[in-house]
């Protein structure tokens, strides 16, 4: 028979222990050529750079270069 808990634990230890499980604010950075928001580790939608080098070819990389 496994182990059980000789007391009851209280809601606020319950709640200091649950304390990081809520939910945190999602940030958007912005891509670094030209400066549209885009998600992180991931080629920017509007100009197809990626990590400063141009990894798509679209119509918005020919028209900078």
């Amino acid at each position: 028979m496994p182990p059980l808990p000789k007391k009851k634990h209280s809601k606020g230890r319950k709640g200091k222990r649950a304390a990081h499980h809520s939910i945190a604010e999602f940030s958007v950075p912005s891509c670094p050529n030209c400066q549209e928001p885009k998600l992180s580790h991931r080629i920017c939608q509007s100009c197809g750079y990626y990590d400063g080098k141009p990894v798509l070819n679209s119509e918005a990389n020919e028209t900078t270069e």
